[in-house]
């Protein structure tokens, strides 16, 4: 198991540590509703060092990208980002990531945790282009500053207008007085906030500092059994549960981000997928009677068929009612459908509702 550069600090705050996708990381500190409280209404922040960075440099880096990427990053200006996802050939998913302009022949790459030997091993095997591909994934650290209060509360570490940064924009700049901090107004809650890139001999620094600025907005450090709880309200997939290498962009929802004005990976097999249609579809659900959905769980109709199972489940902190993302057939996916979650070998009502769950205000 690797450590982040933070790990002592997570451990003197009473930090319950696991093993997640190879590194010892908080799961949480005082507890998962509380924690999710916190972002939702004001500010908490997430050590997501474990996350993966490459670098791709070059005249041709634009070029390798719209090849292993579903998205089309010709449309991206310096400083802006792109969600996407990375089609494995054979109708899955690589996995998905997001993309930065740095400028025209430089690319920042920010990838998933478990799969960075395996995106890097990818990208690299379709790198015929003569890209430079430099992975910094073990040199940076990273730190999610989230909720309706973060702009405020972090305005004062940084010169950079952080209440005029527009979703999946980022800018570089100094921040917490360590230079060229690369702030990006990207996150996985659906409250707002921002993600700050720094070097790992910054990081604790650069910790201390956060804390020192959001004590006034009643910060708190905030572990991933809420990063879980509040992405699942938005319907952010999670990869290894929603999407993997057997689900395609568009069973998962993900057609908006698979852009069929270029060619990239599987493009011509996904585009006959478009047009035939999906034979399954990622749906949302909530909990009619009580219950609380689990991963794996088995999704059945009236009559008690499998139809699908349960890719991710949780009880809403913030709705006080079990929710769910599962794949079905797509006879049953249409809102408002009637599905069954099997829990302890009964089947418990459940309904096809619309995302986000968590509504604003």
């Amino acid at each position: 198991m690797k450590n982040t550069a933070l790990f002592d600090t997570h451990v003197a705050l009473g930090a319950k540590m696991v093993p997640f996708a190879g590194y010892n990381m908080p799961v949480q500190y005082e507890g998962v509703n509380v924690e999710h409280e916190t972002v939702r209404n004001g500010v908490g922040v997430f050590d997501v060092s474990h996350m993966g960075e490459f670098v791709l440099r070059g005249p041709n880096a634009l070029a390798l990208i719209q090849k292993f990427s579903s998205n089309d990053a010709s449309v991206l200006l310096d400083g802006k980002a792109q969600y996407s996802c990375m089609p494995n050939g054979k109708g899955g998913i690589v996995d998905d990531l997001i993309i930065y302009r740095v400028h025209e022949n430089e690319y920042f790459i920010v990838v998933n945790a478990s799969n960075i030997e395996k995106d890097w091993n990818w990208i690299s095997g379709m790198n015929d282009l003569g890209v430079e591909m430099e992975n910094l994934s073990d040199n940076y650290s990273l730190l999610a500053i989230q909720g309706p209060k973060a702009a405020e509360a972090m305005q004062s570490l940084t010169e950079v207008n952080l209440s005029e940064m527009v979703y999946y924009t980022f800018s570089h700049g100094k921040f917490a007085g360590v230079d060229n901090v690369m702030i990006s107004a990207t996150g996985y809650t659906g409250s707002g906030g921002f993600e700050i890139y720094v070097k790992n001999e910054h990081i604790e620094h650069v910790w201390n500092e956060v804390f020192r600025a959001g004590t006034a907005f009643g910060i708190k450090p905030i572990g991933l059994a809420a990063r879980d709880t509040l992405r699942l309200e938005m319907g952010f997939c999670l990869y290894g549960n929603d999407i993997d290498d057997t689900t395609s962009p568009l069973e998962a929802g993900l057609g908006w981000i698979t852009k069929f004005t270029k060619d990239f990976t599987d493009s011509e097999s996904l585009k006959k997928q478009k047009e035939e249609g999906v034979k399954r579809k990622l749906v949302a659900f909530e909990m009619v009677d009580r219950g609380i959905p689990r991963h794996d769980y088995p999704i059945q109709d009236s009559h008690g068929n499998i139809i699908g199972k349960v890719t991710s489940g949780t009880m809403s902190p913030s709705m006080k009612v079990g929710i769910g993302l599962g794949y079905v057939t797509t006879d049953h996916a249409a809102l408002e459908s009637e599905i069954f979650i099997e829990i302890r070998e009964k089947g418990v009502k459940a309904k096809v509702v619309k995302l986000p769950f968590y509504k604003k205000g």
